[in-house]
């Protein structure tokens, strides 16, 4: 039997937090959403992107996203068919949350055996005008 997606809320202190990690969670969703805040991908742009994920997991990460309001599927009618993901206005809302994950991510990934990101070329020559 399948896991229901979402749960109901109770509405107790942590209800919000709960309904916002409930509509993201799941290994890749963080991922896909920030990969789209640089805009519009096809399917196997995002397979490229995310060399770990499997075809059907990113097919059911990229469905759920959609049902939740938080990604839209344009589908191109033409052969071979055309399908493009993008973030939709409730996903763009996301931004900042996504921006500050990255951001504690790129600070404490020594804690989980990476190694810290090098700056972009544009980012870093912008670092020092903060």
């Amino acid at each position: 039997m399948a896991k229901p997606r979402h749960s109901r809320l109770d509405c107790n202190p942590g209800c919000p937090v709960e309904a916002a990690v409930s509509l993201i969670d799941g290994k890749w969703k963080c991922v896909i959403l920030f990969h789209l805040l640089e805009g519009t991908m096809r399917f196997n742009e995002m397979r490229r992107r995310l060399p770990g994920v499997t075809q059907r997991t990113l097919t059911n990460q990229l469905r759920e996203l959609e049902q939740d309001g938080l990604v839209t599927r344009t589908v191109y009618a033409q052969v071979p068919p055309k399908v493009e993901y993008n973030l939709s206005p409730l996903g763009r809302t996301l931004e900042p949350v996504l921006g500050a994950l990255k951001r504690w991510g790129d600070a404490h990934i020594g804690l989980f055996g990476g190694s810290a990101p090098k700056p972009a070329p544009e980012r870093a020559a912008s670092a020092g005008h903060s």
